[in-house]
């Protein structure tokens, strides 16, 4: 299939989104981003691939240190100019991003795909009043003029649920809480309603109740502008209700993905159920010891050979430290796909994906 006159490659078992279009929205392909550093290459982020449809929602999580933020930087083509190198595809919406000259990739930042950052107080010019750092994608995107602009920038600021945003409108970041911040982050990534939205861990910082009040924006906002939504997060608990499917990334690379009830209801892969175990459980007992994953993570500036969670898995074999597994799907669900040479119960593996599906 063509869009764009770019041939995209459909192939459901490598990229199946299944429920939300024929045609995705966005198709990442055998994705590498690789950081040159003292010690070596860095593969931040290592052959992934994946798939996302019109106005659905993945939630991508892992550990720190995984490369989720890393990949949806790379997502956009938001890296440092220097001692660093991508290779792959992304193809947005027909439109390949990797190596697309830099005025192409200005004009679909903030207007076609938009990312909402991990720190709202980082990603905010301090010395800028946030009224004008709302206004100035609106007039650059859509043309409007400064009156024009200032009126939809006080409708935003309203839609995301700040009060008084007429006095609002003109405090600089630092007179802000943290969660009017990040609201005012999610007003700009909003203003020229983008198809596509990233969000780089979205609560982090913030109390449990204003946590709670980002998310239900996030959904409330993507519902009424037919938005696709990539949710990066280190929790679970985050994605459980809010994400149609899920990505676990473990060194770099997708070791499993699937529906979200799958991933909760029938996981394959060890360190999936390693993760759903660590979450705390509010079932549990008062001062109950929450579960962690023995171990640390890989560095990334090592070549890996074999899994590289075999070091730290209770179910690796010899096979696992010496051959990488690939990504399988399950028997019953070719959308459900797994690295591992010894899944768990229940997740059958019978055939191999497609070179480069979601590895």
């Amino acid at each position: 299939m063509t869009q764009g006159g770019i041939e995209v490659d459909l192939d459901v078992e490598r990229f199946p989104v299944a429920g939300f279009g024929a045609a995705p929205l966005l198709v990442v392909d055998d994705l590498h981003t690789t950081f040159t550093t003292p010690r070596g290459p860095l593969r931040a982020v290592d052959g992934v691939s994946f798939s996302l449809g019109h106005n659905e929602t993945l939630g991508i999580v892992g550990e720190s240190g995984s490369g989720k933020t890393v990949l949806s930087r790379s997502i956009m083509s938001l890296l440092p100019r220097a001692d660093v190198e991508q290779t792959g595809s992304v193809v947005f919406d027909g439109r390949e991003m990797v190596g697309a000259p830099a005025k192409e990739l200005r004009a679909l930042w903030g207007a076609k795909i938009a990312m909402v950052f991990q720190d709202p107080m980082a990603a905010l010019n301090p010395v800028v009043r946030i009224g004008r750092q709302i206004t100035e994608s609106l007039r650059l995107h859509l043309d409007l003029d400064r009156r024009e602009a200032t009126a939809q920038a006080l409708s935003l600021l309203g839609q995301v649920g700040i009060a008084s945003p007429e006095i609002r409108i003109r405090s600089y970041p630092h007179q802000l809480s943290g969660g009017m911040r990040q609201r005012v982050m999610i007003a700009i990534a909003l203003a020229c309603s983008p198809r596509l939205l990233l969000a780089d861990e979205p609560t982090t910082g913030l109390d449990v109740t204003v946590q709670a009040q980002i998310l239900d924006l996030l959904v409330e906002m993507q519902a009424e502008r037919n938005m696709a939504v990539i949710l990066v997060t280190h929790d679970l608990g985050v994605v459980a209700t809010r994400a149609d499917r899920i990505a676990v990334m473990y060194a770099g690379r997708i070791v499993e993905i699937a529906a979200t009830e799958r991933i909760f209801g029938d996981t394959a892969m060890p360190y999936t159920r390693a993760l759903l175990e660590s979450t705390p459980r509010i079932s549990n007992a008062s001062h109950t010891r929450l579960a962690a994953i023995d171990g640390r993570p890989p560095d990334l500036s090592v070549p890996i050979t074999g899994c590289a969670f075999s070091e730290r898995c209770p179910s690796a074999t010899e096979r696992c430290g010496i051959e990488a597994p690939p990504l399988t799907s399950a028997r019953d669900d070719p959308t459900h796909l797994f690295a591992c040479w010894n899944p768990l119960p229940g997740a059958l593996r019978v055939r191999s994906a497609s070179k480069g599906a979601s590895s």
